[in-house]
């Protein structure tokens, strides 16, 4: 229990000092595949649509796969909190065990890409330019979920700051690396969606190698891979109850996005790009309120594990207001300035442009309906992840994603009926209806004690 309590301010200022490099390094792993984005929507509305397909794909592999590196951020702080350093090494240790065992599972899936997308209806040109891309950055989800876990356990050692600067360095090689294999320079051949593979790949190994090498240099005493090979049991099965339904839930929330952005394909490519446009600009929006989520984890993890309950719940409530404000800010953004957003993607040249434009607004609009919502479910999962509960709020997402907002988004998403409007319709009341279950889980429940109480009472 601490001695004093916190202000909402103080509450404020430690929830950003942790939070904003985190969000730094969110948005610089976003701009860095966001470059293949914006970079091949120069190249060809055929080629952005299929890194819109393709990535897609490749990011269902990769968050279903984070599950175990996102879910340890919480416990980590727990342990840090009560002074349990051998508890912070077991389970980095088989985090990472989990993480290469369904990256190898996962392997096969890459080389079947294009007769998947075919089969879900999906442009013949985007589903063979979709699965050469995947065939090549599939291998980069090796790097992107061990950086993960690297990431979450240095985030809970406060250190932040050099995550961001290393994904900021990132950006900046991934773009020059770009450059050379899209476009062709410096005698390579121009090689379009090939060559933005290539340059992911490499990106993404150059990450985890820094970040690796850091963690064990910086914090020797931790002893990460000393005896690696031994296998822990009790962590591995403790690790693996959290990661599975945080993956799972993640899973559900990015699928709902994945079969939209195949109903979308149903109608063109050129709503297709617009749909991945707008996904784009609600993805930097969405990452602020991730980064800020993932300190909420860790803060909420830390009173959690000193059991402080007055600290738990007013850094929770700090977490909720904050997230709110923000959303409401880039809601005005997005719908005042659609139309300057979209153009930032696309070549003017291009004659399917103004094609692209006129579905883009109307999809950017939605994108603003539903901030508030996407913001707010993203906080209710961070905090309920900082006292590990992960297995009810999976369920929640299941539910509220797949039995909800997915009939919505099909019944409404046909061309006869709303088109892509109707799809986003769905999208929205996905996002509206987990952020209600959560918020009203989180809040309800017993972990949330009066201020006069002294301690966190135990989970039922």
């Amino acid at each position: 229990m601490s001695a004093l309590r916190m202000s909402y301010r103080a509450h404020a200022g430690a929830l950003l000092a942790l939070g904003l490099p985190i969000v730094g390094s969110q948005l610089a792993g976003l701009f860095l595949h966001m470059s293949d984005t914006i970079m091949l929507g120069w190249y060809g509305v055929d080629e952005l649509a299929s890194v819109v397909i393709g990535g897609t794909v490749w990011f269902i592999m990769f968050i279903t796969g984070s599950g175990f590196g996102t879910a340890i951020a919480g416990p980590i702080a727990s342990a840090l909190a009560q002074g349990d350093d051998t508890q912070v090494r077991r389970m980095v240790r088989m985090g990472i065990w989990l993480t290469l065992g369904y990256a190898v599972l996962v392997t096969p899936v890459f080389f079947f890409v294009e007769p998947l997308l075919l089969a879900a209806g999906q442009k013949p040109r985007v589903a063979e330019l979709a699965g050469g891309y995947i065939e090549i950055v599939g291998f980069s989800v090796y790097a992107g979920l061990i950086s993960n876990l690297i990431r979450a356990y240095l985030a809970a050692l406060g250190k932040t700051g050099v995550v961001m600067a290393v994904m900021v360095g990132a950006v900046i090689f991934h773009i020059g690396l770009n450059y050379i294999f899209i476009f062709g320079a410096f005698g390579v051949p121009a090689m379009g969606v090939q060559g933005a593979a290539i340059s992911s790949l490499f990106t993404d190994f150059s990450v985890m190698i820094i970040l690796l090498i850091y963690a064990v240099k910086r914090f020797p005493e931790y002893r990460l891979f000393q005896r690696f090979w031994r296998p822990d049991p009790e962590l591995l099965r403790k690790v693996f109850a959290l990661g599975v339904p945080v993956g799972f839930q993640m899973l559900a929330e990015v699928g709902m996005f994945a079969f939209a952005a195949v109903m979308m394909g149903w109608i063109s490519a050129e709503v297709l790009a617009a749909h991945g446009i707008a996904l784009q600009l609600a993805a930097i929006t969405f990452l602020v309120q991730l980064g800020v989520a993932q300190a909420a984890t860790i803060r909420t993890g830390q009173a959690y594990g000193a059991r402080d309950a007055l600290a738990l719940r007013d850094g929770a409530l700090t977490a909720f207001v904050m997230s709110f404000g923000f959303a409401v800010i880039t809601m005005t953004i997005f719908l005042l300035i659609p139309e300057f957003l979209l153009h930032l993607f696309l070549d003017p040249s291009d004659p399917a442009t103004p094609r692209v434009i006129a579905a883009g607004v109307t999809l950017v609009t939605m994108a603003a309906i539903f901030q508030i919502f996407d913001g707010g479910q993203a906080m209710a999962i961070g905090v309920l992840r900082g006292v590990a509960d992960t297995r009810v709020p999976m369920v929640i997402a299941i539910i509220c994603y797949w039995v909800i907002g997915i009939p919505v988004a099909y019944s409404l998403g046909r061309p006869e009926v709303y088109g892509g409007v109707g799809v986003w319709s769905g999208l929205v009341v996905g996002l509206a209806t987990v952020w209600v279950a959560l918020s009203w889980r989180f809040w309800r429940r017993q972990w949330i004690l009066e201020p006069s109480d002294t301690a966190l009472a135990p989970q039922v």
